[in-house]
């Protein structure tokens, strides 16, 4: 894990950066480039955050001080609701800190399928998709579903977006998992309880600096109309393109894109990324052996339960945090739960 708050560090290694974008031969490799001008812009974003704050602390002590002197009440709250704001931005920076993996700034593409259970499965898929693209608009995230395939009666059997932001696979990596869902069915006609299941599955989007091996022997590629209930996201066309990749069964889709090219592009963006994610599982998981007091989290693990009915809670299975307001949570405020998940997973390493 990077060392976040070490100034004078990324000060020298900022100065680094400076030095190789100055010289001449700088551009001969475009894609190295494009790395290089990414690290400088956040190491210098980081360094400005941190400056911000230590010169806004500054003004709030003589302001404080000066408040106390003349015991202006005015200003005593200026002070407390500057504070306030330090403190908020002091606890991002915390948890950017926390997300120092090398794929943790990196954009993130989340996949939602629908588990047994037809129209009950799949109208949760579809509230799911709702809450993490609420909780993408909440946090100026920017996303856009690349494949949506509708449920017989309601809702979706699977879709997949991207979600375009700093850190933003950071911050929904520990989505990934099983969501259980418990209410009252609005498509029971006897208004008995059911218990829907939902699975998540989030990877980053990487850069083609990053090698994954893929045999073109091992694809399968099909296309087919896009269709269902996408909106302006989706095009219905003949274009939309599937792809399967026989040794690990995973399926990508792509249909958003006006060409079956341009399909196939990014569908094979995605499946280079799941790939990637799936091989970093395997690392994780033989690590966790290692720890036997380790709790295991892994792909088709229940990580999450949202009840409805007969009571009202959100409760992560991993964490233990839960909420009784649901209502904000599937509107897509879910920091609590990704903060709460991200010190998790910090004290898991460090134990």
């Amino acid at each position: 894990m990077e060392t976040f708050f070490d100034l004078p560090l990324k000060e020298s290694r900022l100065k680094e950066l400076e030095d190789i974008t100055g010289k001449t031969e700088f551009w001969d490799n475009a894609d190295s480039a494009q790395k290089i001008l990414k690290e400088q812009a956040q190491i210098k974003n980081t360094i400005d955050e941190w400056k911000s704050l230590s010169s806004n602390l500054e003004d709030i002590e003589v302001l404080e001080e000066l408040s106390l002197e003349e015991r202006d009440e005015e200003s005593s709250k200026e002070v407390k609701g500057a504070l306030s704001e330090i403190e908020i931005k002091v606890v991002n920076l915390e948890f950017k800190r926390i997300l120092g993996e090398p794929d943790d700034r990196s954009n993130a593409i989340v996949s939602i399928n629908a588990g047994a259970g037809g129209t009950e499965a799949q109208d949760w898929a579809e509230i799911l998709l709702r809450m993490y693209l609420r909780y993408a608009e909440r946090n100026g995230f920017k996303s856009e579903i690349v494949e949506y395939q509708q449920g017989d009666e309601a809702g979706l059997k699977s879709t997949t977006f991207l979600v375009e932001g700093d850190y933003s696979f950071g911050y929904l990596k520990g989505e990934s998992g099983v969501h259980r869902l418990v209410r009252i069915s609005p498509f029971d006609s006897n208004k008995r309880r059911h218990t829907s299941f939902a699975s998540v599955f989030v990877s980053p989007q990487i850069d083609d600096s990053i090698e994954v091996d893929i045999d073109e022997k091992d694809l399968r590629i099909d296309t087919y109309r896009a269709s269902g209930a996408g909106g302006q996201h989706v095009n219905k066309t003949d274009s939309a393109i599937r792809i399967t990749h026989a040794p690990s069964g995973v399926v990508v889709s792509c249909q958003n894109e006006r060409s079956q090219r341009q399909n196939k592009e990014t569908a094979m963006k995605i499946l280079r990324a799941r790939l990637y994610e799936l091989e970093r599982e395997k690392r994780r998981e033989k690590l966790d052996e290692l720890n036997s007091t380790k709790k295991e989290i892994g792909w088709g693990s229940q990580i999450r339960s949202y009840v409805l009915h007969p009571y009202r809670m959100i409760k992560d299975h991993r964490t233990d945090f839960e909420t009784g307001n649901v209502d904000p949570v599937l509107d897509g405020d879910l920091n609590e739960f990704i903060k709460s998940y991200l010190l998790y997973s910090s004290d898991q390493k460090t134990n």
